[in-house]
């Protein structure tokens, strides 16, 4: 009896021991270090999202500007934050039951009732629309799309999670976190956005802040299109060309843009 019980701890603790070095492989790994630096990095830049949809409703330089956000989940974190006379949510409540935003629903069912009258107007315009909802490139381009007939000639869409910092960050699952990102998801909101930069008859720009702050404007020349090609959509392309893919800018240099 003893030696069977010996023989299985024996066998136990080689196991711990082959999982332990597999676990200190993986920590010292260098793509694992790179990729939790990257994450580091990125969590420290500024300015947020917050302030520059604040920078844009305040260079509206008009008397009532009007605000919707679409992917709300926390408004402490963002929405609160948005100063505007006018400010409409939208969010679904999945990932906040409490959810208290102003239209409880998926953004594809917002947009379809407004589009019938059936909530505000749809004769309203927003000068600022901020998708930050479900970082699918499927979902988002139907959000950037239904965004771009309800802003103003000169108004704005603004775009969370554009610039994944690496090719674990814009995973397809958001609940695939065995790997160095961790919870840490933009998705693939990179592809919605790439897309639209193709669209010669928009301006576009990514400010390299809080995770990638993508902006497009109908009327605005805050950057041309893109003339790089990634037809299938891959990251390693995306990461060889980022900075003509997304057109990726400092905060400065966007502020620039307004000053010149």
């Amino acid at each position: 009896m003893l030696e069977r019980i010996l023989i299985k701890l024996s066998k136990r603790y080689k196991r711990q021991k082959q999982l332990s070095n597999v676990g200190a492989r993986i920590v010292n790994d260098p793509i694992y270090i790179e990729t939790v630096q990257k994450t580091a990095d990125e969590i420290n830049k500024t300015p947020y999202r917050f302030d520059v949809i604040n920078f844009l409703l305040q260079k509206m330089n008009k008397p009532n500007t009007v605000y919707l956000e679409i992917g709300v989940r926390y408004p402490h974190e963002n929405f609160d934050k948005i100063h505007a006379n006018q400010k409409y949510s939208v969010d679904p409540g999945i990932e906040n039951k409490e959810n208290p935003v102003d239209f409880e629903l998926t953004s594809d069912a917002f947009f379809q009732s407004l589009d019938k009258n059936e909530i505000l107007s749809n004769d309203i315009r927003f000068d600022v629309i901020f998708i930050d909802g479900l970082h699918l490139a499927d979902q988002v381009e139907r959000d950037i799309q239904n965004a771009l007939r309800y802003i103003n000639d000169y108004g704005f869409v603004v775009l969370h999670d554009c610039n994944p910092p690496t090719e674990f960050h814009a995973r397809e699952s958001y609940y695939y976190r065995n790997s160095p990102a961790r919870g840490v998801w933009n998705g693939t909101t990179w592809k919605a956005f790439y897309k639209s930069r193709l669209n010669s008859e928009l301006y576009s720009c990514c400010i390299d802040t809080d995770w990638g702050i993508g902006i497009i404007s109908k009327k605005c020349n805050i950057g041309a299109a893109t003339t790089t090609s990634n037809p299938y959509y891959e990251y390693h392309v995306l990461e060889a060309n980022r900075k003509e893919n997304l057109n990726l800018i400092s905060y400065d240099d966007f502020v620039s843009k307004f000053n010149s």
